[in-house]
C-alpha cells in the first residue's frame, strides 16, 4: 500500500474517510491528509511519534475541531462538528480517562439515553460490555476507587455500550504499566470488533499498532508517509522513517556499485552487500542508506558452509544485553549490525563478547534508500 492512504479494503466503500484534510495552529500545519480511509470491520492504527499529528487527526474525524480545509465522510457523506446525527454514530476514548463522578454502572449508562437506546436494554448492554472488558465485579464501584487501568477500561467500556459505527481511541494503553498494557492490549483485539463498526487506533506504540490493526497508517509531520498491512510496513517500508519507526535499523552510509534485475549491490564500510532492488531504481554512484531489522539477522558458526543468505559476514560479538524474552548481540567486522536471537540459540552458539559467528541476511531483508529521502 503506498504512502497516499488510499484502499481502505479493496471492493469495499469507507465508512469515514478523510479527503485534503489540513489544520493549522497559527503559521504551523499540524495536519496535511490527502486521504485516509476505513472500512466498516475494518482496525486502522493511526502511528507515529509525539508531535506528528495524531491527536489532532484524532478530534478532528471524532468532529470535535474544524478543519482548515478538506472534509471529513462519513458513509460517503461530508459531516462536520455539530452534525448531531453524525456524532451519534462516533465514539471517542482519550489518553486520559474522563470519568464522571458515581459508579461503574452509572458511567457506562451515560451515553445510552442520548443515543435513544431503549431503557430496557441498558442492563443487559452494560453488563455485557463489563463482563467483556473485566469490569462485571466492579459495576457498583465508586469511579474514585478505581486504579488507572480500570479507568481507561470504563472510558473503553462507556464507548463499547453505544455499539458505535466508528470508535475513535487515543493512545489507549498509554498510562498503563507494561504487565498491564499487554493484557488490556489481549482483551482489546476481540472486543473492539465485537461492538464497533470500524476502529481508529490513534498510537504512538507500533507494539499496540501490529497487534491490535488490519492496517497501519504511518504520521510524519502531519503528513501519512504509509499505510498497509504490518507486514507491508515491515518487508517494504517506504521511506527511511517508516522502517526506523517500524524497528529497523541503520547499517550504514553506503554507495550503489552496480545494479542488476531484481537487486542492487552496495559497498558500506568494508562489505559489499547485495539487497533488494528499491523503486524507482537507483545509478551506480547514488549515495544511499541500507536499513535492516536485528530479527533478520541469522547467526551461525564461523566455519558454516555456504548457504543460500546472499549476504554472510565473518563478525565477532562486541556485547550481548538481554532484551525481553531474547538476547540482543552487538556485532563488529566488516560492518557492525545488531541481532536478536533466543536464548537456547546464544547458548547452542556460544555467544559471549569476543566469539566469532558468521552474520546472515538475505537480501530481501535488506532496504535501501537514495541519502537525500
Amino acid at each position: 500500500m503506498g504512502a497516499d492512504g488510499h484502499g481502505a479494503a479493496l471492493g469495499v466503500s469507507a465508512l469515514l474517510a478523510a479527503e485534503g484534510l489540513t489544520r493549522r495552529y497559527g503559521e504551523r500545519v499540524v495536519v496535511d491528509v490527502a486521504h485516509l480511509a476505513i472500512s466498516r470491520g475494518e482496525v486502522l492504527a493511526v502511528l507515529g511519534p509525539n508531535g506528528a499529528g495524531k491527536s489532532t487527526l484524532f478530534r478532528l474525524l471524532l468532529l470535535l475541531e474544524r478543519p482548515d480545509a478538506g472534509r471529513v465522510l462519513l458513509d460517503g457523506r461530508p459531516v462536520e462538528p455539530g452534525d448531531e446525527n453524525a456524532r451519534r454514530r462516533l465514539a471517542g476514548v482519550f489518553q486520559r480517562p474522563h470519568l464522571f463522578s458515581g459508579t461503574v454502572r452509572d458511567n457506562l449508562r451515560f451515553g445510552l439515553a442520548a443515543a435513544g437506546v431503549r431503557r430496557s436494554e441498558w442492563r443487559a448492554r452494560t453488563d455485557r460490555v463489563a463482563g467483556e472488558l473485566g469490569l462485571a465485579g466492579l459495576v457498583d464501584a465508586r469511579v474514585g476507587r478505581l486504579s488507572g487501568g480500570e479507568a481507561q477500561r470504563v472510558a473503553l467500556a462507556r464507548a463499547l455500550v453505544l455499539e458505535p459505527d466508528v470508535l475513535l481511541l487515543d493512545e489507549p494503553t498509554a498510562g498503563l504499566d507494561a504487565t498491564i498494557r499487554r493484557r488490556f492490549r489481549e482483551e482489546l483485539g476481540g472486543v473492539l470488533r465485537e461492538r464497533a463498526g470500524a476502529v481508529v487506533l490513534i498510537t504512538h506504540d507500533a507494539a499496540d499498532a501490529f497487534d491490535l490493526a488490519d492496517r497501519v497508517a504511518v504520521m510524519e509531520g502531519g503528513r501519512i508517509a504509509q499505510v498497509g498491512t504490518p507486514e507491508d510496513l515491515t518487508t517494504d517500508p517506504a521511506t527511511p522513517f517508516v522502517a526506523a519507526f517500524t524497528g529497523a535499523e541503520l547499517l550504514l552510509d553506503g554507495v550503489v556499485e552496480t545494479t542488476e534485475e531484481g537487486t542492487v549491490r552496495v559497498r558500506a564500510g568494508d562489505a559489499r552487500l547485495v539487497a533488494r532492488a528499491p523503486e524507482p531504481a537507483l545509478e551506480p554512484g547514488t549515495a544511499v542508506h541500507v536499513r535492516y531489522r536485528p530479527e533478520d539477522v541469522t547467526l551461525a558458526p564461523a566455519d558454516v558452509p555456504d548457504v543460500s543468505a546472499r549476504n554472510h559476514l565473518p563478525m565477532r560479538v562486541r556485547s550481548t544485553t538481554p532484551s525481553g524474552g531474547l538476547i540482543r548481540v552487538r556485532l563488529e567486522g566488516p560492518i557492525e549490525l545488531a541481532a536478536l536471537v533466543t536464548r537456547e540459540s546464544a547458548e547452542r552458539l556460544g555467544i559471549r563478547p569476543g566469539a566469532a559467528v558468521t552474520a546472515l541476511l538475505k537480501s530481501t531483508a535488506l532496504h535501501v534508500y537514495a541519502a537525500h529521502r
